[in-house]
């Protein structure tokens, strides 16, 4: 584009550059303005702030359009397997067999965990966050790994690359594991991503496990459509780290961190504690769908409907609710807070005041009830969308890396105290 914005600031007026992307978005290019301007922009939340130009996910919340390097995501989570999305994701292209092969080996072989790290592990509490302790052991990594902090190797950055993926998954395991009081269990390097995990979830020493094919397809699905959605809060806060040159075992942990928040990854956790809520009231949903009508006098709020970007129908939530009724078909689930979803489910895409708000349950409302289904307890949830936004996170560093953005560095408005004196001890 060679069209300029004007500023009008104390009767100056100011020209910057526009931008355009590949697919239209438009920017006005601001990076000179304090130094031509004296002023900055507030933009809370960043909300109308680029901080990147990046060529891996396309985003359009007004049409529901969610595109992986140009892939739609509903072709993607019908056609392909979580680890070709991760090297679509990382890498730019969709690999051929010889490619997929030898990523899918790496990752086999360094499924396997330091049992060094297992000492670490030990020492945190029984009911300890699941996440504090995947955010905990992914940053230690960067002791294990120590060519990590060095600049001059950057050979090593795939090694670490694959390390994150295989790695993950089983760290993943060893909070829940814990908790139910059963021992680890290894990696079984026979088996593919999405079996592998399931088997380390669920598989007990006194009896053979079988990994269910529906179950692995809808587990397969739900990483596929966590794994990027643009600049949202963890992803950002990745790249925000690594523009220091913190590693990148620093930078995932990062994001683990941010993706904790009920605000971000937290989401299908509060769905099922609401869930749990209107059960412990009596499980009346045409009580709580008129309270979410008048949430203003009610209070209520209803968590996994609607979305802060998405205007329109959330594309993940129509894939995944194919997944949602096949896993609650095949396992023959009878539990009353799935059919308390199900009501809500129904009063949202059918009555008019959802309907006319598009109010529609979205991914963080099915992908819950697939979870509560798979008997994965809530405070995994957001474990369980780590992993599938790893992938995401690392493309995003990586980009960031290869692209030598520089630093992150916010601006503010100071809204503090004017200058003062020094008032003694004694005479304050």
């Amino acid at each position: 584009m060679s069209d300029k914005a004007q500023l009008i600031v104390e009767g100056k007026t100011y020209e910057f550059p526009t931008i355009e992307g590949t697919e239209k978005e438009k920017a006005i290019d601001i990076n000179t303005l304090r130094d031509t301007t004296g002023y900055i922009t507030i933009d809370s939340g960043y909300k109308n702030t680029g901080a990147t130009k990046s060529a891996i996910t396309f985003l359009d919340g007004e049409e529901g359009i969610l595109r992986y390097r140009g892939y739609s995501i509903e072709e993607l989570a019908e056609k392909a397997t979580f680890l070709e999305v991760a090297y679509l994701l990382i890498y730019g292209e969709l690999p051929t067999q010889a490619e997929y092969e030898a990523f899918e080996h790496k990752i086999r072989i360094h499924t396997m965990v330091n049992e060094d790290m297992r000492r670490i592990f030990d020492g945190f509490p029984v009911n300890a966050h699941p996440m504090g302790v995947l955010s905990s052991l992914v940053s230690a990594m960067s002791a294990f790994y120590p060519d990590s902090y060095d600049e001059k190797a950057p050979d090593s950055t795939e090694l670490h690359i694959i390390r994150l993926l295989a790695k993950l998954p089983t760290i993943a395991t060893w909070s829940f594991k814990k908790s139910q009081g059963h021992p680890v269990n290894y990696p079984k390097n026979e088996l593919d991503y999405c079996s592998n995990f399931l088997h380390m979830m669920f598989a007990l020493p006194v009896e053979d496990y079988k990994v269910d094919p529906v179950v692995s397809k809808a587990l397969n699905k739900l990483l596929i459509l966590h794994a990027d959605h643009e600049q949202n809060c963890s992803t950002s806060t990745v790249r925000l780290v690594g523009s220091s040159k913190a590693n990148i075992y620093s930078s995932i942990s990062a994001g683990i961190c941010a993706l904790w928040g009920p605000l971000h990854g937290g989401a299908n956790q509060e769905v099922i504690e609401m869930l749990e809520d209107i059960k412990a009231d009596g499980g009346d949903v045409a009580k709580y769908v008129d309270m979410a009508k008048n949430a203003k006098t009610s209070g209520f709020r209803l968590f996994g409907f609607g979305h802060r970007v998405y205007k329109n129908f959330d594309p993940r939530a129509k894939i995944i609710k194919k997944a949602a009724d096949d896993v609650l078909a095949k396992l023959g689930v009878n539990d009353p807070v799935l059919e308390i979803a199900k009501g809500l489910e129904e009063a949202a895409l059918h009555d008019p005041y959802f309907v006319s708000r598009r109010l529609y349950p979205n991914v963080d409302f099915y992908s819950g009830i697939i979870y509560r289904a798979l008997g994965i307890p809530t405070n995994m949830f957001t474990v369980m969308f780590a992993i599938g936004r790893l992938p995401g996170w690392i493309a995003q560093w990586k980009e960031m890396r290869t692209n030598k953005e520089p630093i992150g560095r916010p601006r503010q408005i100071y809204t503090g105290a004017t200058p003062r004196d020094f008032v003694p001890m004694n005479e304050r």
